[in-house]
This record gives structure tokens, sequence and C-alpha cells, in this order.
């Protein structure tokens, strides 16, 4: 029998994404997922192991995770933050502040990791996935209503959060005794914190500068984009924090460059990204899935996904009511339910460096599998039925009959 080399592998890997990703994309789930279901289904029975395990294979599924937090970064908007309205704030502080309270508890007593850990996880799962959502409000033409205008809000102005859990993150690796770095005794750490910190105050403040910069072509402009993601990425390094050095080289680039530029290659990098990398990262998560956990405790993923769904329903209804109505603000709830974003990256970052265990990383991966499942559904149900949107197949028949 012939050997399956790296190639074989990635080609029949894209292919069983592309074909099963057509089929989730009919029941309004992101195709992208497709990848974590094909990891989870080799971490069952993996006969490729000598391939999923080889440096290549964790070398390009990093980049993944470099990449999507680069393009995060990147649709970070400053200015637009600042400008969102007060039931955005209210709803996204009640959100964390709830969700990492109660999942904090439930994670801390059920995995007894510490206080700090318990509240970071937590923390990540309390953020929104907006970009699941975001098809459905388009397709019931929802998205400049006020509970689409919500949603979108929510998911954007917890990107600040997200943030924060990474700063926070990169600073534990640092300490961490895993990592073989003493924060306090190493200058070096301490001087890539700073030269990455000082490289995105200097890109921000030189916003002006960038207007005078000539970008003649996409691909000059796209090589130097991947010059500040890779020159972020090895500063970053040297302090255990190439995760948040790829979120800041996108955030600074984005504020650097000028606008008619940024579009110019936004597609480009997301091609690249969901097109080649994505796909290897999300099976690299699957891969790492511990299914006989995740079969033998279903209790346990269970009371998550109730404490979680309480967070967010709570928030949405006491922030939403006023100004959304009671089945408004229900569906201003769910739609904040939705996960499967940078928190999964945060999970990742996490278990990677040895801070949270299998069962845990496990329980909360599958939680999202079940969110990014039910949420788009019952959401797309509920719009149909309070009519806040209307069904496109009875539309059309109806003009049939009239015509």
């Amino acid at each position: 029998m012939i050997p399956i080399n790296l190639f074989i592998f990635l080609s029949g890997t894209f292919l069983l994404t592309f074909l099963i990703g057509r089929g989730l994309e009919k029941i309004k789930i992101p195709w992208i997922f497709s990848a974590l279901l094909i990891g989870a289904v080799l971490a069952w029975q993996n006969p490729f192991s000598a391939i999923t395990s080889s440096e290549t294979f964790s070398f390009i599924s990093q980049l993944g995770m470099y990449f999507l937090l680069f393009i995060i970064g990147f649709e970070i908007d400053l200015k637009e933050m600042k400008k969102k309205a007060k039931l955005i704030m209210q709803s996204t502080l009640l959100m964390i502040v709830s969700g990492t309270i109660l999942g904090g508890l439930a994670i801390h007593f059920l995995f007894g990791t510490s206080w700090l850990i318990s509240a970071l996880v937590a923390l990540s799962f309390a953020t929104v996935g907006e970009a699941i959502l975001i098809p459905i409000l388009d397709e019931f033409k929802i998205i400049n209503t006020k509970l689409g205008q919500a949603i979108i809000g929510v998911g954007t102005f917890d990107d600040i959060f997200e943030v924060l859990v990474l700063v926070i993150i990169g600073m534990i690796i640092g300490t961490h005794p895993s990592s073989g770095i003493n924060l306090s005794g190493n200058f070096l750490v301490l001087v890539s914190l700073f030269v990455l910190l000082l490289l995105t105050i200097f890109l921000i403040k030189l916003k002006n500068e960038g207007e005078k910069f000539h970008f003649s072509s996409v691909p000059s402009t796209f090589l130097f984009s991947l010059f500040i993601l890779f020159l972020f990425l090895g500063v970053g390094l040297y302090a255990e924090s190439a995760a948040l050095a790829a979120l800041l080289s996108g955030i600074s680039l984005r504020t650097f460059m000028p606008k008619k530029r940024i579009k110019m290659i936004e597609n480009e990098v997301k091609t690249m990204c969901y097109g080649f990398f994505a796909p290897i990262f999300f099976l690299s998560v699957g891969l790492t899935l511990d299914i006989k956990y995740i079969i033998a405790a279903p209790l346990t993923i269970l009371i998550l996904i109730i404490v979680a769904t309480i967070g967010k329903l709570f928030s949405g209804y006491i922030t939403g009511k006023k100004e959304l109505g009671t089945k408004g603000s229900i569906l201003f709830g769910i739609g904040l339910s939705v996960r499967f974003s940078t928190s999964i990256i945060i999970i990742k970052i996490l278990f990677d460096k040895g801070l949270i265990k299998s069962p845990l990383f496990s329980a909360i991966v599958a939680s999202s599998v079940v969110f990014t499942f039910v949420i788009p559904i019952l959401f797309s149900k509920l719009l149909l039925k309070w009519k806040f949107a209307k069904d496109k197949n009875v539309t059309k028949r109806s003009n049939k009959k009239r015509s």
C-alpha cells in the first residue's frame, strides 16, 4: 500500500471541507465548521497520525491561528468602537460580567481549575461569534434594523474584551513555569512586550504618514501586510505572546494604511486565510478533542451550555426589553449566544500552553459545537414565527398567485 503524504492528505482535507461545508451552509452553519468536524472524526480514529503530528502540519496550523487573529485585528475599527450606542455598551458589559461570574463558578467547581484561569475561560466564551449570524441577518434583510445593529454592535464591541483576554494570557504564559520564562528576571521578555506596544503605538500615530505611502498594486500592498504581520510575530515570540502580536499587527495595519488600500487587500488576505490556513487550524482543533470524554460526560457539557445561555438571555432581556420589546430582547439574547469565534483560539492557546486540561478543552469546544448548530436554526425559526422577517418562499408563492 502506497503511504499517504502531506500533500495528498491536505488535498483530501480541502475536498472534504468543501463538500461537507456546502451542506452545512444550507442549514445556516459556516462552511469552515466542517474542518473541525473532520478533525473530531480523526480524533476518534486517526490513520494519519504520522502526518497530523508532524512539525510541518503543526506549523501550518499555527499560521492558521495567527492569520485568523490578524484578520480579527484588521477588522477592528477603533473609531467605530467609540460610536457605539448605550444599548450596545450596557449589553456587552452585562453579558461579559454575568457570563464570567456564572461560567467561572461552573468551570472552577466542575474541573478544579484556578479562579484566574476559570475566569479567563468563562470570559472567552462569554463573547459573541457575530460572524455566524451575519449571513442570516443579511438573508432576512434585518442587518439595518435595531435588532440587527444591536447584535452586530455587541459582537464588535466585545472584541475589546477578547483583546484584553489575549493580553492577560500573554502575561500569564510569560510567567508560567512550563514556558521556561521568568518575566521578572528575563530582560528579553520585557523588551519584547515593550517593543510590541511601541510598534502598535508607532503605526497608529503614523496614520497621516500612511496616506503618503505609495502602494502601487495589490501584490506590493499584500507583501507590506505580511511584513507587518511577521515582524510582530517575530517580536512576540520572544515573550511567548505571538497570538497577541498577530492581533496587534492587524489593528496597527488597519489604522496605518489608507482606507482605499485596506479595501484593496482585504479580500486577498481573507482568501489566503480562509482558503488555506484556517481549515488546517480548525482541523487541528478537532484533532485535539477527547471524544471519549465528550461521550462519557454529556451532563457536564449540558451544564456549561445552560450556564452560558442563562447569562446571554439575561443580558439581552434586561438591556433590550425597553428598546426591542419582549420578543425582540429574547431574540437579542439568543443571537448573543452564538460562539465559535476568537473564543476557540483563546481556548486552544490555553490548552497548548498547558494552562487547561483536555477534559475542559473538549467540553468547551463541544458546547461551542452545540451552540453553532442550534442557535442559527433556532434564531431563523423565531425570526419568521415572530414576524421580525418574511419567509422568502412564502413571498414568492404569493407573488406567483397574484400574477
